[in-house]
């Protein structure tokens, strides 16, 4: 089986990415869009466009809308990417029952782990730590009495059964706090996934947020290694890095067997992300590390991966999708693929920040956008001079991918910082002079990084900001009007074959 016509069923700086990777296996793509999207750069980078009805997220996340556009527009496969309907398995089962093939797991495996209490199940039972926890839609109640029975000063965590993206997320530390916090955690979760139901875990103060990149085609699994995503700014990524630095060797090693061990019990199909969390407080060989969640996707930091493997893992996606097993594509089930030197993504978000950390989004027409470039540097974004944000969709306007064949961390630290200095956006403000300043911050630079740091050292890192980075491009400077110059009548005719000096006028 092969595709022919991909549907991308998203927008901005993932769809341009999915289209890019179609179009080098030559397959045609059609992007969507509701009406209020249409300048969006997406739907410029595909061969063909489809507005949807309705406007802002909404208009996405139309299951019937989605798959009315891939049948009016003759696709044979659709591609979710990550967010909006990429975990939903009506969306699977809806392209399954019209004949079109759907890039992403199959709707019983999308099932399985975008219920993270059912998740935490099966990894139980193939033999993957967990953290203490429920494993069910759990009462307020419920939750008092958990709590009660972690003592001392453990904390735990409310996290919403459905979705992702640190939506739906309170941490509690003290009983008091449990009522607001699951109040505001249901609703959030409502709001975002149409599902309110949480569950607890124990909650890990000092843990590096690790996760496991597989492949699988329903019958072997490869992984291509690990990633750090522990820079989280109130429980949503920031900064990732692959693969993840100074974790030691045995501990990696036994963490991607277990992300590989329940990708195979689970007898997983596409790309997938394992995720876990590793106990930071005094790290070593035999750090404790626990199971989280599975996202069933391409997830948006697969591109440090990519660089670090050299493996274009949408073209995977789709390979897989159509049909190919990981043998035909020459890859040996149960085996690694081999990483070079570091890669770290930074997310360019469209915010400001106030003197006390806190942000606030921003928006506006981009009156001047200029990414960096040169040997290591890849810019995903859908920016453009001239295009105007919109508040209805995702702050998320630009992802900064840089990676250094060194061992050394610290090279592909400094290469980011040169990127992001020269990295002009005007016309928004954006959330770079933070990246910057974290940069810069030793702790960073020396792998001391936990899923709290962001949070920890906020105000610090805040208060830097009136820092004047190097910047590694100059404003352009105001050019002065210039006087119009009269014509100068000629004194005569020219004769051919005269000569005429400089100064002489014509």
């Amino acid at each position: 089986m092969s595709i022919q016509k991909l549907l991308v069923a998203n927008r901005g700086e993932i769809a341009i990415r999915i289209m890019r990777a179609a179009a080098d296996l030559g397959i045609a793509s059609v992007a969507v869009y509701p009406e209020d999207d249409a300048d969006s750069l997406h739907t410029r980078k595909s061969d063909e466009a489809h507005q949807l009805p309705g406007a802002g997220a909404m208009a996405y996340l139309d299951v019937g809308a989605i798959i009315e556009a891939a049948r009016a527009t003759g696709c044979d496969a659709l591609h979710p990417g990550y967010g909006f309907l990429s975990e939903n398995p009506a969306l699977a089962r809806a392209c399954s029952d019209a004949g079109i093939t759907f890039v992403g797991p199959s709707a019983e495996l999308l099932e399985l782990f975008g219920d993270k209490t059912r998740a935490r199940e099966a990894a139980e039972a193939a033999g993957v730590p967990i953290l203490a926890g429920t494993a069910h839609a759990t009462t307020l109640e419920e939750a008092h009495a958990f709590f009660a029975g972690l003592r001392g000063v453990a904390s735990m965590i409310l996290k919403a059964r459905a979705g992702g993206g640190g939506r739906g997320v309170r941490v509690v530390h003290a009983a008091d706090e449990i009522d607001d916090a699951y109040a505001r955690a249901s609703s959030e979760a409502k709001a975002a996934f149409g599902n309110g139901d949480l569950y607890v875990e124990q909650f890990v103060a000092h843990a590096r947020h690790i996760e496991v990149q597989v492949a699988g085609d329903g019958h072997a699994v490869v992984d291509f290694g690990e990633r750090d995503c522990s820079i989280q700014r109130r429980h949503q990524k920031v900064v990732e890095i692959a693969p993840a630095p100074g974790l030691p060797a045995p501990l990696r090693d036994r963490i991607i067997e277990a992300a590989t061990r329940l990708a195979t019990a689970t007898n997983y199909a596409s790309l997938g992300t394992f995720e876990f969390l590793v106990d930071a407080s005094a790290l070593d060989e035999h750090s404790p590390f626990a199971f989280i969640e599975a996202n069933a996707r391409l997830q948006v930091e697969h591109t440090v991966t990519e660089e670090v493997t050299g493996v274009d893992l949408v073209q995977l996606q789709l390979r897989l999708a159509a049909g190919t097993s990981l043998r035909d594509l020459g890859y040996e089930g149960g085996t690694s693929v081999p990483t070079r030197g570091f890669a770290i993504q930074a997310r360019v978000n469209m915010e400001t920040m106030r003197p006390d950390g806190t942000t606030v989004p921003s928006g506006g027409e981009l009156t001047a956008f200029e990414p960096p470039a040169g040997r290591g540097i890849r810019v995903d974004s859908f920016g453009y001079a001239g295009y105007r944000t919109s508040p209805r969709y995702d702050s998320l306007l630009a992802k900064l991918i840089v990676s250094s064949s060194s061992a050394d961390f610290a090279d592909a630290i400094r290469r980011t910082y040169r990127a992001l200095c020269e990295f002009r956006i005007e016309g928004v403000s954006t959330n770079i002079p933070l990246l910057q300043a974290l940069l810069q911050h030793p702790d960073f630079a020396n792998a001391e990084m936990y899923t709290g740091f962001l949070d920890d050292h906020i105000a610090a890192l805040a208060a830097d900001l009136g820092g004047a980075p190097q910047l590694y491009f100059r404003p352009p400077a105001p050019v002065a009007p210039v006087a119009p110059v009269a014509p100068v009548a000629p004194a005569g005719p020219v004769q051919a074959g005269v000569k005429v000096d400089a100064g002489d006028p014509l």
